[in-house]
């Protein structure tokens, strides 16, 4: 049985498109199914980093499009978890190295390899996007609930539509208190502009940055809120009925509770 390949993506940049990536690929892993992630950010490879896999590449996924190297070469397994690999982006080419017939060849490949091929796609709707989407089977699309990010995802749903994929949505970095004042759009009124199906909300988390700058996988810091929604999110990307959990719903607890006794 083939492979799944799935293009993670986004419309805006800055939307943690990359530490989504990172963390399917990382929880999917720990489902135990064999994955590969691959950086299609040519020019701006960064999963390596977020990763901890900087020191060990070798070849990337251009020399392997252009057939310089095989697909096991350029693979890097991943130090904690041993059925994940990375493929690394080129940090001396630039997007228009490569093509989506070039990629497509290529995720064919892949798919007899892997159980799961997270496509890591640069933001925007270009040559990378569309170098990004040519072999995958499904999209999840990233956005944060600000007017711009939501604007922006709705051109790259529009995009998915037209090439038949019917994308999923995650709405990263929501914070409860700011959304209660008014400040943050909720994960209601980003589903409402964007009318697609939601696969998570994941909340704020500081933990995020201390897993990008120690290249430790989120899904692996067990106290990490932001890590065990992209677990549960992968659970249901693999097909398993996992209730979406609100990051509010303690928020709303705690007011009420406040509220009830004169707390503020």
């Amino acid at each position: 049985m083939e492979g799944k390949i799935i293009v993670v993506t986004s419309g805006k940049g800055g939307v943690g498109k990359t530490t989504a990536t990172s963390s399917i690929g990382a929880a999917l892993a720990l489902e135990g199914k064999r994955v590969a992630i691959v950086d299609m950010d040519i020019g701006l490879r960064n999963l390596d980093v977020v990763m901890g896999l900087e020191n060990r590449i070798v070849f990337n996924i251009v020399d392997v499009v252009q057939g310089k190297c095989k697909i096991d070469q350029a693979a890097i397994r991943d130090r904690r978890i041993d059925n994940l690999f990375l493929i690394p982006a080129s940090q001396s080419d630039n997007k228009d190295v490569l093509t989506p017939a070039g990629v497509e060849r290529v995720a064919n490949e892949l798919r007899k390899k892997f159980d799961y091929v997270i496509m890591d796609s640069p933001a925007g709707i270009e040559r990378g996007f569309e170098n990004s989407i040519a072999g995958a089977n499904e999209a999840v699309v990233i956005c944060t609930p600000d007017v711009s990010a939501v604007r922006d995802a709705d051109r790259v749903i529009g995009l998915l539509y037209a090439r038949s994929l019917e994308p999923k949505l995650i709405v990263n970095r929501i914070e409860p208190a700011r959304v209660a004042r008014g400040e943050m759009l909720s994960h209601e009124d980003v589903l409402d502009i964007l009318s697609i199906e939601l696969a998570g909300l994941v909340p704020m988390d500081e933990k995020v940055l201390i897993s990008s700058n120690t290249g430790t996988p989120l899904v692996l810091q067990n106290d990490s809120f932001a890590g065990q929604a992209f677990r549960r999110i992968a659970k249901r990307l693999n097909g398993e009925d996992v209730p979406i959990e609100e990051p509010n719903r303690k928020t709303s607890v705690w007011s009420k509770l406040s509220k009830t006794f004169g707390l503020r």
